[in-house]
């Protein structure tokens, strides 16, 4: 078998040797000082034409995306700031996939020049990195690919806490990365992995980033799946649809959950009742709802655990794939496990499927922060970010403020960093969902006092960011 040397041309490096050590893994030794951008610039993408006035079936800033990449931001109090990764564009105007990773410094309130760890080359958003922290402080960055066609990465940082010098771990290949750090010092890799054109489910650990587990196969009904994870540290858990073989893709569908408390070895659904893996019928005893008896679309949004431990997951429904107000209503809702049964709670509304947001959970208080108003593009992705409010668990909602008032661009993909600290809540990026434009990144703060722009185009090597609303 023949690798060729990863191309890391954009960072001038040569010289990387690769070792085989596990099944598809390639890892290299040799750390490497990160160039630095000279702003924040995200990465717009758009996928599956439509020949309408809608353009795309979603389309837009991306350096965010997807839902499925999770967690891109973590606070570190031991330091006091939040680290961050995205899907950047370089100063040329290229259309090509920077996987970027700065932090923003409680401190002072300010942003270093952002880091580019590679270049993907491709303008796939799919490929966009995501990122963990082990118990040490070091920044571990999952570089993903769409499918099997190229390599993904995970880098490790040289020094605890620092963005500056990294070192390849391993060469290998999934897509969808969702890293978790354990409390065991493990790290907990959920992804997709693309085998004969369906979207395969799996779990892989490592307890040094070096040498990985095989990937054990979680699921694989029909075309495959969609899922997001969560874990506390202790259990990892995951929410997922499935994708019916008549429609595929475009037709994801119902409504899964699994958990595991013993590092993936064991899956239960939320009764406790274990199941068979992997998955492989549409009916299983991991079905939270049958979306598809509904005729309903399923939009899987987040995933997390309450105060009891009981899963949270926040997803929206639609009447199909396509964009316009044929496939209203667009619902924003709840399922909770209430530890006997699945309770289901509205929310809202917004006008597309690919609205994204995140969920919070404060004391006596429940927060979502989503492009839930229409944008300068109507019926486009994203759209105007809104801040709600629930008082009773989800049961009723209501909009504290609009968050955005941009009259040219819709904002997107609103990500909340683990362990959020209330100066930096969520941070997106915007762009134009009808054609390529430049996009920015912002974020804001718990209680939406102010939205904040990333500067675009840094004169020092620390800047604090401009007021945007």
């Amino acid at each position: 078998m023949v690798y060729r040397r990863t191309d890391f041309s954009r960072l001038a490096l040569t010289g990387l040797f690769l070792t085989l050590v596990t099944a598809n893994i390639i890892v290299a030794e040799q750390p490497f000082v990160l160039a630095e951008e000279d702003g924040y610039r995200g990465l717009w993408y758009a996928n599956q034409k439509t020949g309408d006035a809608y353009v795309y079936k979603y389309s837009g800033g991306m350096a965010t995306y997807p839902q499925q990449h999770l967690p891109i931001a973590i606070h570190a109090p031991a330091v006091n700031k939040t680290f961050f990764v995205y899907g950047g564009s370089p100063s040329s105007g290229k259309r090509t996939c920077l996987h970027m990773v700065s932090y923003f410094d409680h401190a002072t309130g300010a942003v270093p020049r952002p880091r580019i760890l590679l270049d993907k080359k491709t303008d796939d958003a799919h490929d966009n990195p995501t990122l963990a922290m082990d118990r040490s402080g070091h920044l571990w960055i999952f570089s993903n690919s769409h499918g099997a066609g190229r390599p993904s990465y995970v880098h490790r940082s040289v020094e605890p806490h620092a963005i500056d010098r990294f070192e390849l771990m391993a060469t290998t290949n999934f897509s969808y990365g969702q890293p978790w750090s354990m409390d065991d010092g493990s790290l907990a890799l959920m992804h997709t992995r693309y085998v004969k054109g369906q979207r395969e489910m799996y779990l892989t650990t490592s307890r040094d980033g070096r040498e990985w587990s095989e990937p054990k196969p979680l699921a694989r009904i029909a075309q495959g799946h969609y899922q997001v994870s969560w874990s506390d540290g202790k259990q990892v858990a995951t929410a997922f649809n499935y994708h019916p073989v008549k429609g595929g893709l475009n037709s994801r569908t119902n409504l899964y959950y699994m958990q595991s408390a013993d590092g993936g070895q064991t899956w239960t659904n939320a009764e406790g009742d274990p199941l068979e893996l992997p998955l492989v019928s549409p009916l299983n005893a991991a079905l939270v709802h049958d979306f598809e008896a509904d005729e309903k679309l399923v939009y899987l949004k987040q995933l997390q655990f309450d105060a009891a431990g009981h899963p949270l997951i926040l997803y929206l429904t639609s009447g199909g794939y396509e964009p316009g107000p044929a496939n209203d209503p667009r619902s924003w809702r709840i399922a909770e496990w209430s530890g006997k049964t699945w309770e289901h709670r509205d929310v809202t509304t917004s006008d597309h499927n690919y609205d994204f947001g995140s969920l919070y959970q404060e004391s006596g208080l429940w927060r979502l922060i989503a492009p839930t108003a229409p944008g300068a593009q109507p019926f486009g992705t994203g759209g105007q970010m809104e801040m709600w409010t629930s008082g009773d668990r989800g049961a009723n909602w209501r909009k504290l403020k609009s968050l955005t008032h941009d009259e040219s661009l819709n904002h997107s993909y609103a990500r909340q960093p683990l362990a959020a600290h209330p100066q930096f809540y969520a941070l997106w990026a915007n762009g134009d969902t009808h054609r390529p434009s430049e996009s920015s990144l912002f974020f804001t703060d718990r209680d939406g006092t102010k939205v904040w722009r990333l500067p675009g185009k840094m004169e020092s090597d620390v800047e604090k960011p401009d007021v945007a609303w």
